[in-house]
């Protein structure tokens, strides 16, 4: 009994008696590290008492989950203590208890009966806690300043650090809030795990430039000389991506997967900035043995068509920050995208939404048509003169959504969706025209600034007109905007103008731009208007909550249009006439 315990690090314990869930895993069972060797530095990195504390920066889908449900089963059986483990919010916090954490603690023989039956009395264990012998497990949402205050813990474990909102409702930042936490205990351990977002304003990217910053390095088969992977390295025959492989960039040889594989397994990290006191960890997907070259070039190749695509594949592929390439646009520049349409609606889109500002003397309304690909068109904008507290305006604005929009071969569209903005003055004016629209799918929305917002979130009716007011992540919208205006040649993303539009519609749709700027001590992007007139951007913003909105297959919705011209028409007797409100409020 008095014997001290064997000296185990947390990849040792994994090998020897963690079992992966078939409902959390692809391949359950037996836990072998050698699967992902990369793992087996981070691992050892969290028992070694040199160490207190470790970063991960790293792509999605390299195993950052298991690592830390490794940490948690190693300290409940091996070192038992107080362990935190906050998730972004309290609701993934739950997610992860059930799905991931009540699996391991079941299949796991080490753990079993180290936590009570939840359904036995007084045992200890519920969903967000659960005791076990010489300590418990805390789940926590890192939006509740409640949960992230609430007793002292040994082990803290952050996942997902950049999803994280700036402040724990007011009580501040929520990771120094945890942190706070560990300082009775000698021997704490902080473990910070996060795919990155953007660069300058990820909060794990600074947390890994602080670090030793290691990097894996891994050996080529031929030549041997050790490299880290690099995405301009992975090539592929020209319109064959599922024929990509990894170049050496030592001697040129070609490495496909199953050379990759081995040569992970053999590869080991390389600190860059010895000496700190943080082990500090890099990854990226390429060294995933879950994703072979050719899925990589593939989704590559689909994501690099639209820049808020490739912003996500970067993040969570490469494991990299962002870079936004400048902070406004050029109005000079966008304005080269005007020219003449064959018809009111080219013959391109499938689609209209269309979005509407509310100002104290008038509407200003956006029909906007979309393409393949997010390929938009704008087809018309209009400004419709009244008080928006009288009736008249509100009529008008029946009569602007209500008209159909022609194509050159007399196809006529309808706009589908709009969005009205209801932050204004004229709330409740809002809510009354929304009302008895809904059915027409004419929604309230609400601007929610913000990085890192949905861009059209889940509607709530707990409004004063008791309607469906959906919020809207304007600056998501705007970065999305900005992104495709900045494409130059019509294709994916593109954005088109008509050839009447004037220099002040693109003044008002390029009027604002990103500031950073720090906040109690963190960087954050802010959108700042740079002139005082920006409705043409706000209605453009609507527009494209509506298309969200819709969530409708354009490609789909194409094909049956083709399908429908093919089909013979029917004579008719005369001429139809039509009449066409596009140019009607000019």
């Amino acid at each position: 009994m008095l014997k001290p315990p064997p000296r185990l690090t947390v990849s040792n314990w994994a090998d020897e008696e963690r079992r992966l869930s078939p409902e959390a895993s692809a391949e359950p069972g037996r836990w072998y590290t050698s699967r992902a060797e990369y793992l087996r530095g981070i691992m050892d990195a969290v028992s070694d008492p040199e160490y207190t504390r470790v970063v991960v920066m790293s792509s999605a889908q390299v195993g950052k989950t298991e690592l830390l449900l490794n940490c948690i089963g190693y300290f409940v059986t091996y070192d038992p203590s107080p362990i935190m483990c906050v998730q972004p919010t309290l609701s993934m916090g739950q997610a992860f208890s059930k799905d991931r954490l009540a699996p391991m603690l079941r299949d796991t023989p080490a753990l079993q009966g180290k936590v009570k039956d939840p359904r036995s009395r007084d045992s200890g264990n519920t969903t967000l806690h659960k005791v076990f012998p010489g300590g418990h497990i805390t789940i926590a949402g890192s939006n509740s300043a409640a949960g992230l205050a609430s007793r002292p813990i040994r082990i803290l474990l952050a996942d997902e650090l950049d999803r994280w909102p700036s402040s724990a409702g007011t009580e501040g930042d929520p990771l120094r809030l945890a942190e706070r936490r560990t300082t009775t205990f000698w021997n704490s351990k902080i473990v910070i795990v996060s795919t990155p977002t953007v660069k300058d304003a990820s909060r794990i990217e600074a947390e890994y430039l602080d670090s030793d910053q290691r990097q894996f390095w891994v050996p080529c088969p031929d030549c041997g000389e050790e490299q880290t992977l690099k995405w301009a390295q992975v090539q592929w025959p020209e319109g064959e991506p599922l024929k990509a492989a990894y170049v050496c960039e030592c001697c040129g040889s070609t490495w496909h997967d199953a050379a990759r594989y081995k040569a992970i397994t053999k590869g080991r990290w390389i600190a860059e900035n010895p000496g700190q006191t943080t082990a500090g960890f890099r990854l990226s997907g390429l060294y995933s043995p879950w994703i072979t070259l050719g899925e990589a070039a593939r989704d590559f190749l689909e994501a690099k068509k639209l820049p808020e695509t490739l912003r996500v594949w970067i993040n969570t592929f490469l494991g990299e920050t962002f870079e936004l390439q400048g902070d406004g646009l050029d109005e000079e520049d966008i304005s080269t995208h005007r020219e003449q349409y064959e018809a009111v609606v080219p013959h391109e889109v499938a689609l209209l939404t269309a979005g509407i500002d509310v100002q104290d003397d008038r509407l200003e309304v956006e029909c906007l048509g979309f393409g393949r690909a997010e390929e938009t068109w704008s087809i018309d904008y209009s400004v419709i003169y009244g008080d928006p507290a009288g009736p008249q305006v509100w009529r008008d604005l029946d009569t602007y959504l209500s008209q159909k929009f022609e194509k050159k071969d007399g196809t006529l569209l309808d706009i589908k969706c709009a969005c009205i903005d209801s932050g204004g003055h004229y709330t409740q004016a809002v809510y009354d025209f929304v009302r008895p629209r809904e059915k027409k799918r004419i929604y309230a929305i609400k601007g929610i600034g913000g990085e890192g917002k949905p861009l059209v979130g889940r509607f709530s009716r707990n409004n004063i007109g008791k309607i469906r007011l959906f919020p809207v992540g304007v600056d998501t919208a705007k970065e999305i905007i900005y992104g495709r205006l900045k494409i130059s040649q019509p294709g994916p993303g593109y954005c088109h103008f008509p050839a009447h539009y004037d220099e002040e519609y693109f003044a008002q749709l390029t009027a604002e731009q990103i500031v950073t700027r720090f906040n109690k001590g963190f960087r954050r992007r802010e959108w700042r208007k740079v002139r005082a007139r920006n409705e043409a951007l706000d209605v453009r913003v609507y527009a494209l909550a509506a298309r969200t909105l819709l969530n409708v297959n354009i490609d789909a919705l194409i094909e049956k249009g083709q399908r429908q011209q093919e089909k013979p028409k029917p004579n008719r007797n005369g001429p139809v006439r039509r009449t066409n409100f596009a140019t009607a409020w000019r």
